[in-house]
């Protein structure tokens, strides 16, 4: 990949300790990985992860691999593993031949697990799976040993191999390894390390009828290809005596070491996938990529740069201890962004047309716009300039009140870049509504300045009505209208303000004939970007962020 990352690293405790370990020789070369389950989209609290494993490995001249935890075929597909590759690429970082799939790994970890049973360090549990949860005690009081604990190594290695051969149905038994049902640690209570699941798999098909669980695979996967530093969120912290354990008894050719950081926390946002997976598939959203979805693909389908996702994952750090990030720090770095690199557009989100009756009719000019008012060098356009327009129908109002400085009858306002025009009328249909104003011009106001020096209050953007041409804008706001939302009851804080559909709307031809996917800035209206439902004949645009944050003071909340 071109997009240089490396610069943008920060200082935290995860890599104090990775500078620490190279400089006492402990390591010689940094190995990370990023090993997402694909069951799912990823999502900016996965970003934070792939920035700090990819930036470290960049940051060190080590290596970061991109890995798979496939160990589930009942909830993963091919369209998961997909996007997860272009989302990790989409953020700027590349793993390049270092793609790899805990599936690689399943005959030496069947092997493995016959080992244990060998040793006496594993059996096989003929208890449901409710039985076991039953059995495994509280955090105050120990757990009971399975009847079936001491079956004899034979009996074990029998079932298992049959377990293996599918033998069995779904639930009827699992392999459990031998710890201690009254530890102290839940998860050193006897806990399974295989379990029968007769269902395809994505990429070893029908061969498989037994699929070892996260905590089995994940550490010793971590061992095969030599990984320096398994970083993972607080939540597996209670897992690294588990994790350890099994490096200890297994014949691993390496011996990792699990690091533990707080995961991302944000307000008015909720990074459950059971949650993100139920709002697509209650249709509360448009799918995975909906840019109203926290989601990477919902990100970039919203037109947030990737260099605004990677400042935000620098500015939040790496911690410890959990916390709630203000989703505001995240719009302010795509504000910032956007502010220095998209260029400048008009359009009119709500039109309202204004005839200019001193302009004379069939004369269209041409008027000059700058496309960056801080870079020179991104030039200037040519809009047409003709005596029907359109303005934005909040630009006006009848009656305004006294600090209302637009458009009103017999008030004068500033064009960009063209002209000073006057209401001097206002056309209303038979229900009373406004449908079109009058209005004169000043030529001599040319470029937006008046030559005897008269001042205007207010300066509005403004399109041409044969020229422009006409767009869908969707205007996004945040899914959630709680600045915490009930998980467990998830749909009861939606926002019903989240989506706002405009059909009716005008944009520059400069816009409609340029086919470029970068957001732009429609003046005084905010940041959008070209959806993927465009087309050269119905144009439609998404709106990426405001120019200032308005949805706090609307739904009463801090955000």
């Amino acid at each position: 990949m071109t997009t240089d990352t490396t610069a943008e690293a920060g200082r935290d405790f995860i890599r104090d300790i990775v500078q620490a370990d190279l400089s006492s020789h402990k390591h010689n070369r940094i190995v990370t990985r990023f090993p997402p389950e694909p069951n799912g989209y990823l999502h900016i609290g996965h970003a934070k992860s792939i920035a700090l494993n990819f930036g470290i490995a960049q940051e060190f001249g080590g290596q970061c691999n991109l890995r798979f935890d496939d160990t589930n075929p009942t909830k993963e597909e091919q369209e998961y593993i997909d996007s997860i590759q272009a989302d990790v690429h989409w953020l700027g970082y590349d793993w390049g031949a270092n793609l790899f799939y805990a599936s690689d790994y399943f005959e030496r970890l069947y092997d493995w697990a016959e080992g244990l049973i060998k040793a006496g360090y594993a059996y096989v549990d003929d208890q449901s799976q409710e039985e076991i949860r039953l059995s495994r005690g509280t955090l105050t009081e120990p757990g009971k040993n399975s009847p079936f604990r001491d079956r004899s190594v034979e009996e074990n290695l029998d079932l298992f191999r049959r377990m293996k051969a599918g033998e069995f149905s779904n639930g009827a038994r699992v392999l459990r390894a031998k710890i201690d049902m009254a530890a102290g640690n839940i998860n050193l209570r006897d806990p399974v390390l295989y379990r029968i699941l007769h269902a395809h798999h994505p990429r070893t098909g029908d061969k498989w009828s037994i699929y070892p669980s996260y905590d089995y695979a994940h550490g010793q996967s971590d061992a095969i290809e030599g990984i320096t530093h398994s970083i993972c969120t607080l939540e597996f912290e209670d897992h690294r005596p588990l994790y350890e354990w099994l490096l200890d008894k297994l014949p691993v050719p390496s011996k990792p070491r699990q690091y533990e950081m707080a995961r991302l926390n944000l307000t008015y946002t909720l990074l459950s996938k059971r949650v993100l997976t139920q709002l697509v598939r209650d249709g509360h959203v448009s799918g995975w990529d909906d840019p109203r979805m926290p989601t990477i693909a919902g990100l970039k389908r919203r037109g947030v740069p990737p260099a605004a996702v990677r400042e935000f994952i620098k500015r939040i750090g790496v911690a410890k201890a959990n916390s709630v990030v203000d989703v505001g720090m995240l719009e302010f770095c795509i504000r910032e962004e956007l502010n220095r690199t998209a260029l400048r557009r008009m359009a009119v989100l709500r039109p309202l047309k204004v005839v200019i009756e001193n302009y004379p009719e069939g004369q269209v000019e041409e008027i000059e716009a700058i496309n960056h008012p801080d870079n020179p060098e991104a030039g200037t356009r040519k809009i047409a300039f003709g005596r029907e327009l359109y303005i934005e129908r909040d630009d006006f109002m009848e009656n305004p009140p006294k600090k209302f400085y637009r458009l009103s009858p017999g008030n004068e306002v500033r064009l960009r870049y063209a002209y000073f025009i006057k209401c001097t009328g206002v056309v209303k249909n038979d229900a009373g509504e406004i449908v079109e104003l009058r209005a004169t011009y000043d030529p001599l106001t040319k470029g937006g300045n008046a030559p005897d020096g008269r001042k205007v209050k207010a300066t509005m953007h403004w399109l041409p009505a044969a020229q422009s041409k006409p767009a869908e804008i969707r205007i996004y706001n945040q899914l959630f209208a709680n600045p915490s939302p009930n998980a467990a009851d998830f749909a009861a804080d939606l926002n019903p303000q989240s989506l706002e559909v405009l059909k009716d709307a005008r944009v520059e031809p400069a816009i409609a004939e340029s086919n470029s996917p970068d957001p732009v800035q429609f003046e005084r209206q905010g940041y959008f970007v070209r959806d993927a439902d465009s087309t050269p004949d119905r144009l439609v645009f998404n709106r990426t962020i405001g120019l200032r944050d308005t949805f706090a003071k609307e739904v009463g909340g801090k955000g």
